[in-house]
């Protein structure tokens, strides 16, 4: 384990670090999904199946939001400029929103065409075979689910969580699939359409969920046990009497803080600026995806005191 720093280089690196393993995490998740829809499109062309096509592009098309999200994280680790000063971490919050439009633009695919094959039912072939494209198809986006949403999780980025989501919306389209082959089986040609809107309804609900992950992090929404946490440590600082506004803000994967604390009147500036660097120094320990906090420390308001000499370096 390396040793805790709080240089700024030491910042940029944990960025970076973040970052890369973000990339990793695309990249194994194409290759993946890349596979999936390559067994899937030869099930295809055996057996004609449109559900199984329609399947096949839309794991296709989850494989490709790898592309803004991977724009996105080569942006994160361009330096702050004089322009963006906060640096370019928004753009996965950018990239996150590219990813529910193509989860609605999926549940709207998915819905038009049930609705256009209960209307017109297809006959399918080599069901077992489609059984087989179908369960494959619902593990690997299951698997790349899974690996999105946790990784995404720990380096604190909204859009890969958003990512994983998708994918799992994938894998429930698969498991229509597998459903709606077992249905014509059984003699019940509409049985596939049926399960398709059922499965369109799961997508909404899942966009629901990705759209409202999203919807915090553009409005700057933070876990409020982070805001607790702050708070708790801010008040454990020697030095500090009372703490008042606490903002955090994700920009990208990493958190920024900015932080008022009461301290007594009598301190002088020199005193006031070590108060404020400990506090500092303690919430980088305390919340670990924290990049830097601004701590502003206040007089606690006293009549008597020439608040004027105390800014000026005097005790009172």
């Amino acid at each position: 384990m390396r040793p805790h720093s709080h240089e700024a280089a030491d910042k940029v690196d944990a960025a970076l670090e973040a970052s890369a393993e973000g990339m990793r995490a695309l990249w194994i998740s194409l290759a993946v999904l890349a596979l999936t829809t390559v067994v899937q499109a030869v099930v295809v062309a055996l057996s004609g199946s449109v559900a199984l096509l329609g399947d096949t592009l839309h794991n296709g098309a989850d494989a490709l939001t790898a592309v803004p999200l991977g724009i996105a994280f080569l942006l994160g680790r361009r330096p702050p400029t004089r322009r963006y000063t906060y640096g370019f971490g928004r753009a996965e919050d950018i990239a996150g929103v590219v990813i529910v439009l193509t989860i609605a633009a999926s549940a709207i695919a998915a819905g038009y065409t049930a609705v256009e094959r209960l209307a017109d039912p297809q006959p399918v072939g080599h069901l077992l075979t489609v059984a087989g494209a179908a369960l494959a198809g619902f593990v690997g986006n299951e698997l790349v689910a899974r690996y999105r949403i946790r990784v995404g999780r720990r380096i604190g980025s909204a859009a890969l969580v958003a990512d994983g989501l998708h994918a799992r919306t994938d894998g429930l389209t698969s498991l229509a699939v597998l459903l709606g082959a077992g249905g014509v089986a059984l003699g019940l040609p509409w049985a596939d359409p049926v399960v398709g809107l059922l499965i369109t309804l799961v997508i909404l609900l899942v966009l629901r969920q990705a759209a409202r992950e999203i919807w915090h992090r553009l409005m700057d929404a933070v876990d409020p046990a982070l805001v607790d946490k702050a708070e708790a440590t801010l008040a454990a600082t020697p030095g500090v009497l009372d703490v008042g506004s606490v903002r955090l803000r994700w920009v990208g994967h990493r958190l920024r803080a900015e932080c008022d604390v009461v301290i007594d009147p009598g301190t002088t500036l020199v005193e006031a600026h070590r108060v404020a660097v400990d506090a500092e120094h303690r919430l980088m320990h305390a919340l670990p995806r924290l990049a830097g906090a601004l701590v502003h420390p206040d007089p606690r308001p006293d009549d008597d005191i020439d608040h004027h000499a105390v800014l000026a370096g005097h005790r009172v």
